[in-house]
This record gives structure tokens, sequence and C-alpha cells, in this order.
């Protein structure tokens, strides 16, 4: 019995190789305008980037077409091999790989514009960042991917892997609203699944010994990612303003007074540190103060955030008891609850050399001053042991 004219292409019929030829010729008429798809890529993160706490809805779509895209990819040696068993032709391996490069330069800049606006240069977050440019500049460079994907195929797959972590860490907030650490967690359980690969290119166990020795890389590759967390920009939180102020206006909510920090001054009045933190709409998270006196951690006083605000998300820590010895440098890391660094308040207090606390809002370059308000609940003043909810220690 033939089959008829409506019905699919058997496999290893003429039709399916003449189909398999048009569609390898159509991709070698795209291959030359493929230097189109990285800035593409990059508008599409920067669109998503602005537009998430406006139009959510377009945000999330484009997060969700990033990871449908991977799921393609990640299934995409699976598809292969059951269309082979089956006698079904498949794509050349340069095909295939010209697939996967759309697809990690798709990932590489469209979390560039997250992780540029994250970033806190002066630690070593820059050194994670200037990772993923580099990264993004090698996707670009046909004859260097061609070459790590045919020849060094587990240092490939370990690129590969890296792509996967910011996929998660980055889209994740988006579609779910998790939290940053919740999201982070995840992206390095993601990372060292697809890291097996890349493992099992470089040591190709064969007996005991070999697989013992794998599963002691596995657990030092998670071992070392998360002790590396602390240098993983928190890809959707960003602040967005500062201020230090010795006295708070609790009727308009804001900050107010000037003083000069000296170690007197500081023992009698304390010192307000404002935050503006922005954040994608739905998200609930925990941050932290942690005020620091020379490196030392002395306080670590918690908050709660929530995005959705184009200013972001104002919050203030009251720090009234300061050790006896308060003269030197002294700096306010803003974390997440996994370890991560928003960003940094720094002063310096001494007799003559102190800070200027002026209550007036810093805004980084290129965004508009804001009108604070404290958006955390109200509460009456209450002694600093009685009140780490309202933000004072």
């Amino acid at each position: 019995m033939t089959a008829s004219s409506g019905s699919s292409p058997a496999p290893g019929s003429p039709r399916l190789q003449r189909m398999q030829e048009r569609f390898e010729r159509l991709i070698e008429r795209v291959r030359p305008w493929s230097w189109l798809w990285p800035p593409i890529a990059f508008a599409a993160g920067l669109g998503s980037f602005f537009l998430v706490d406006r139009q959510q809805w377009l945000g999330a779509l484009l997060a969700l077409g990033m990871l449908l895209a991977w799921l393609l990819l990640l299934s995409e040696s699976l598809i292969r091999r059951f269309l082979a068993r089956r006698g079904y032709p498949t794509l050349s391996s340069g095909v295939t790989t010209f697939f996967a490069q759309m697809i990690h330069q798709e990932t590489l800049f469209f979390c560039l514009p997250f992780l540029l606006a994250t970033t806190a240069w002066a630690s070593g977050q820059a050194l994670f960042t200037l990772l993923l440019l580099a990264m993004a500049v090698f996707s670009i460079l046909d004859p260097l991917y061609y070459r790590l994907a045919d020849r060094q195929r587990w240092l490939y797959f370990a690129f590969h892997a890296q792509c996967v972590f910011l996929v998660v860490l980055v889209t994740l907030p988006l579609l779910l609203h998790l939290t940053t650490g919740q999201s982070l967690k995840l992206a390095l359980a993601a990372m060292v699944l697809f890291s097996l690969p890349s493992l099992l290119h470089l040591i190709r166990p064969r007996r005991l010994r070999g697989w013992l020795a794998l599963m002691a890389l596995v657990g030092m590759l998670a071992a070392l990612a998360w002790v590396g967390r602390v240098w993983v920009p928190p890809a959707n939180l960003w602040i967005t303003a500062t201020a230090l102020s010795p006295g708070f206006d609790a009727e308009d909510r804001e900050p107010r007074d000037t003083l000069r920090l000296t170690p007197g001054s500081l023992q009698a009045s304390g010192l307000y540190a404002y935050t503006a933190i922005r954040a994608p709409r739905g998200l609930r998270e925990e941050i932290f103060h942690v005020w620091r006196h020379e490196g030392e951690a002395i306080d670590r006083i918690p908050l709660v955030i929530e995005g959705g605000r184009d200013q972001g998300y104002r919050a203030w820590s009251h720090k009234q008891n300061f050790p006896e010895r308060v003269e030197g440098r002294w700096r306010i890391d803003v974390m997440t609850d996994s370890g991560q660094r928003i960003g940094v308040l720094r002063f310096t207090v001494g007799e003559e050399n102190g800070t200027l606390a002026d209550g007036r809002i810093q805004s980084p370059p290129g965004l508009p001053g804001l009108d604070w308000q404290r958006l955390i609940p109200d509460q009456g003043q209450a002694d600093p042991e009685d009140a780490p909810a309202t933000g004072e220690r």
C-alpha cells in the first residue's frame, strides 16, 4: 500500500531529504546576517529591564521566550537521536552549532543590561560581569566559537553551563517572582547539573576510580559555586538612591538636618541610612543593612522590600548603638539574604575629617532625584533592642 499524497513523508524518503537540503540552504543564506542577532538580543534584554514594571507582561514574555529557546537547545541531542533511530534525516553539526551559537548570543546579550545595572563595581562582582562581557564578545567571533565547539568539547559544555546559570538567574524573578536568593540557588544547581557533560568529556570515567573522581569534582564545583555566590550581582535588584542623615521628619517621611560625623555627634543622635531599591513588580524580598567599622560587621538590620515602583522601594535603618571607638572608616553594605551585595554607602567618622551627613538624596548618574517617603509600616519610637522590625538598632 502506498502512502497518499496528504500523508507525512516516510523516513529516508527523497522528499524529506529535499526538505532538509532546502532548510540547510536557508540557514546558509541567513548566516551572513547573523551579526544582527546580538544587538536584537541586547535590545530585548534592555526592553525587559526597563519594562519590567510598566509592562510586566512584556518583560515576562521576553523571559519566557528565552526559556523556551533553551528547552529546545537542551533537547536538541535527544531529538536528533529520536529521528536517527527512526531513519529520519538530521541536521548537520554545523547547523546545530549555529543554532546553539544564536541561543548563547541571545542569552548573553539579553542578560547583559541586568548585570551591568546591578553590579557593584567596587567589589568582586566586577569580575563576574567582565567574564560575561568576555563571553558575549567570544560568542560573536565565529572562528573562535566554532573551534571551541569542534575541538574543546569539555570547555564548550562549560560555556553552555554558564549560559544556563544566567538564564535561570535573570528570568525566574521575572516569571515566577522568586526571590534573588531562591533564583540564585536554582541557578547554581542548574549550572552544576549542566556541567556534567563537561566533566564527563574531561575525565571519561570507565572504572570505579574515575566515577569517584567525577563525583568529587562535582562536589568541589558545587562548593566553589556556593562560596563564589557573593561575586554574582543581584540581577533584578539595584539601588536608585541613597542618603545619610542625622534626623528624620516623621510627618513628611524625609531625611533632615545636617551633621558632621564625629564621635560625639554619633553617640548623641545616631545616624539614619536610606536606600531606594528597585525590584520587579510582585517581588517581595528581605534585604539587610550590614553596618561595618573598619571592615568588621557591627550590625545586621533586616528590611523587607517590595517591587513595582519606578523610583524604588524606600527603606531606612537607624543605628544608635555605636562602639566606644567609633573613629575610622564605615560602610553600610546593602545585602540580599543569600549574601549578594546590592550596593554600599561609605562614610568616615573623625574629629576633623568626618563625613558631612546632610540628608540630601544621592542618585546615581542619569537617575532623577527622589521625594522620600518611608513605606515600611509606621511604628512608634522604641528602644534599639526592641525595634528590629523598624530598621533601628
